[in-house]
């Protein structure tokens, strides 16, 4: 698990902590270009996975997880075709954290890609590097979120130049081989790229006017935050587990990384956030009434 102040990454499924062609420049004069859905291949495609997030990841028993699994064994209720067979009954079912988890994509990369359409049941030689890789490849494919969303970004435009570098150089990566995504150093790619998503975020919150609330890495869970204005506020890192956020006004708050299990987000304005993830909207707890970006969907379970 990345530290709370960098971009997070579960070392395994449904922590809840939790490429592509992007615009030459940010348009617009507030923290968003009105952003259009995510790339295609930042979007998890399981039907062109071997549902490698059911197999390499392991998971403990918990309100998460019904039951424990180690690395690199595929779940019990994985079929032969590589689908879930109580995929529609899964949070009824203790699997909660499955509909949590979200691989930006780099299931269907790692799956067509890196190993060229050769799943690990027909060829079993590739599994125990396949299953290496796709942690590493996860990782990487949040980067890229982070860096595509930065990019449209009007604010962040004295670092689009570094952003765009970024970029480029992580997708590369990205097409790599499986030894060397498997040697890759990710730690100190994760590090370069936080320190230019740090600017984007001190670019994007400077546009709030007035004192901006610093919540990163705070332990906030069970917070009574009802109707707090937290626009413009860092919540990097922040524990929100539980918290009562209903009616909150996050608009242009720095989500990276925040923990919002349970959180109550029903009412609540997450518009123009920034860094936040379908991940951790699935974790929480929200309504019709929740705000949320644009490029984000609204977790089915929602009320």
């Amino acid at each position: 698990m990345s530290t709370p102040n960098a971009p997070s990454s579960p070392a395994t499924a449904g922590s809840g902590r939790a490429p592509g062609s992007v615009p030459e420049s940010g348009t617009g004069t507030g923290a968003s270009s009105g952003a259009s859905p995510l790339p295609a291949v930042l979007q998890a495609d399981c039907a062109n996975c071997f549902a490698l997030c059911c197999v390499a990841l392991p998971f403990a028993r918990s309100t998460d997880f019904a039951v424990d699994k180690p690395a690199g064994t595929p779940c019990a209720n994985l079929k032969q075709d590589f689908r879930c067979a109580i995929h529609t009954g899964l949070r009824d079912k203790g699997f909660q954290g499955c509909t949590v988890f979200d691989c930006f994509g780099a299931g269907q990369q790692v799956s067509q890609v890196t190993f060229g359409g050769h799943d690990w049941r027909t060829h079993p030689g590739t599994s125990r590097q396949m299953f290496e890789v796709f942690p590493v490849m996860r990782q990487l494919h949040e980067l890229l979120f982070y860096l595509t969303e930065a990019l449209t970004l009007a604010p962040a435009r004295p670092v689009h130049a570094e952003l765009r570098r970024a970029l480029a150089e992580t997708e590369e990566l990205t097409r790599s081989d499986a030894g060397t995504l498997a040697a890759a150093d990710v730690g100190a790619r994760r590090a370069a790229v936080n320190a230019l998503l740090l600017k984007t975020s001190d670019l994007v919150r400077a546009t709030v006017p007035g004192r901006k609330k610093n919540h990163r890495g705070a332990d906030l869970m069970g917070a009574r935050l009802s109707g707090a204005n937290l626009r413009g506020a860092t919540l990097r890192g922040a524990y929100l587990i539980a918290a009562d956020l209903s009616r909150a006004d996050l608009r242009t708050a720095d989500l990276i990384g925040a923990d919002f299990r349970d959180a109550n987000l029903s009412g609540a304005d997450l518009t123009d956030s920034i860094f936040l993830t379908q991940a951790q909207l699935n974790a929480a707890r929200g309504d019709a009434a929740t705000r949320i970006p644009p490029a984000l969907t609204r977790p089915p379970h929602w009320s």
